[in-house]
């Protein structure tokens, strides 16, 4: 009986212990049940996207009369896809290219062919555009048919063509994000970057839309170059390393020895794929010395380093007497500045658009070598001659402001690229001190020349919408 007692005791505390938790539980959810949700957030929206609703990015070129673009769709040469089959040549001049004409749309083109019938007198490729995202796309995804070394060049490069025959560059890589150009190194002497030719490429943010699309890649060294390839030359320096690692040389001026062989992991490698521009043989493109050409020797200066007025020589030569070509080496300035490229010897312009037209940005690779120093001699085209386009200079500004902070914008675009992150972050952090060191040489400029002799107003239509200040 007194068992009986206890057990029932027992039950009962334990049922009282039971009511008394799940009270407590119901009365501290009572609150939360009757409070209404919290609405979530709007979505901020994306830096990039922002910037492209920014009026000054979306200001309409002058309308495209037939001289303006590179290629008449409807012309009588005809499109022919097998001619990229073709592997004798060893250069993109020897390779035959065919446009379409009229017959078939638009719309069935590859993708690299409507980005060079997208080319006009003022860009390589319109803001919008959706060939350039599908481009990308190809060169990152396109079965890899064949391989050949590009001729000439210090260093290796590859020409590959696609399923869709398509061409591009290939630049593998040769250093990792972190490490810096050696103090002691000559430009002439660094090495050709991968991921910089993807970063110059992304940073066309700027709105200059002269360099070809670019995109990164990891390449199967087996399957995508050593077995497709028909270049005897470059598959004879493939050769397994001590560490088991598949890796190959090729031929070059320098940097193209079994001292500097690249090398897989096993057998994969990541490197830079830039897009073909049209074939010389359609589109025939002019090379020009770049007035502040480098020396390029040890111990000899070039002209511009020594002359401070050297800029009023350059002005007085054709084509810099006249029209925009100075600039458009401003431009290119400012460009190579943010990236700390310093090997800007030449520049190519399209010759069928005469001398008014864009500089196009090719062969970037020696940018983003050095993240801990600023070259400002890059920047002794704009302190010598103190001209500057207004809309370039408003969108440096607009770049400096936070809300479109040129880092920011710059590592959420990389981040779409397929070998992503392409930046050590210091040089994302360096792009921001450079371009403030620009902004600075302008209000110089400004201050000892005043306003209007500085920048030059290159707009086709009334800017007063724009809310960068002056």
């Amino acid at each position: 009986m007194k068992m009986l007692l206890v057990r029932k005791f027992r039950v009962l505390i334990l049922m009282v212990f039971l009511v008394a938790c799940t009270m407590h539980i119901m009365i501290d959810l009572l609150p939360r049940l009757e409070r209404p949700p919290r609405p979530s957030p709007p979505a901020a929206a994306a830096p990039l996207a922002a910037l492209f609703e920014h009026p000054l990015y979306r200001a309409a070129l002058p309308p495209l009369a037939d001289g303006d673009l590179l290629f008449n769709v409807n012309s009588d040469i005809r499109f022919n896809p097998r001619a990229a089959e073709q592997t004798e040549w060893q250069n993109e001049d020897h390779h035959e290219e065919f446009l379409p004409t009229g017959e078939t749309s638009i719309d069935s083109y590859p993708n690299w062919l409507k980005f060079h019938i997208g080319i006009n007198r003022y860009e390589l490729y319109s803001r919008h555009n959706p060939a350039i995202e599908a481009l990308l796309q190809d060169l990152v995804s396109q079965k890899i048919t064949s391989v050949a070394m590009k001729s000439g060049g210090t260093q290796l490069k590859l020409i590959m063509t696609f399923q869709n025959y398509g061409q591009a560059l290939f630049k593998p890589m040769k250093q990792t994000r972190e490490q810096e150009t050696p103090p002691d190194f000559f430009y002439f002497s660094d090495y050709e970057r991968h991921n910089a030719e993807i970063a110059a490429f992304h940073l066309d943010i700027l709105d200059f839309r002269r360099v070809p699309p670019v995109a990164g890649r990891l390449v199967n060294m087996t399957r995508e170059i050593r077995d497709v390839t028909r270049d005897k030359k470059l598959w004879r320096t493939f050769f397994i390393s001590p560490a088991n690692n598949i890796c190959f040389y090729g031929e070059c001026s320098y940097y193209c020895s079994t001292e500097h062989a690249l090398c897989g992991k096993p057998d994969q490698i990541e490197g830079s794929l830039a897009a073909f521009l049209p074939d010389l043989s359609l589109a025939k493109r002019k090379t020009w010395r770049n007035p502040w050409r480098r020396s390029y020797h040890k111990r000899k200066k070039a002209e511009w380093e020594v002359d401070p007025d050297y800029c009023e020589e350059v002005k007085q030569t054709p084509p810099y007497d006249s029209g925009t070509r100075i600039l458009d080496i401003m431009d290119m300035t400012v460009f190579d500045f943010l990236m700390g490229n310093m090997d800007r010897h030449h520049y190519e312009t399209f010759e069928k658009f005469g001398n008014e037209t864009f500089i196009i940005h090719l062969d970037n690779g020696r940018g983003f070598g050095k993240y801990s120093h600023d070259e400002l001699s890059i920047l002794v085209p704009l302190n010598q001659c103190c001209r500057i386009r207004k809309s370039t200079y408003l969108r440096l500004q607009l770049l400096a402001k936070e809300e479109y902070k040129l880092s920011l914008l710059m590592k959420e675009s990389l981040l779409k690229d397929k070998i992503a992150p392409i930046l050590y972050q210091p040089h994302l952090e360096a792009m921001d001190r450079r371009l403030r060191i620009v902004l600075k040489a302008v209000s110089d400029c400004i201050e000892k020349d005043g306003y209007d002799n500085v920048v030059e107003n290159d707009f086709n239509t009334d800017v007063n919408t724009v809310t960068t200040e002056r």
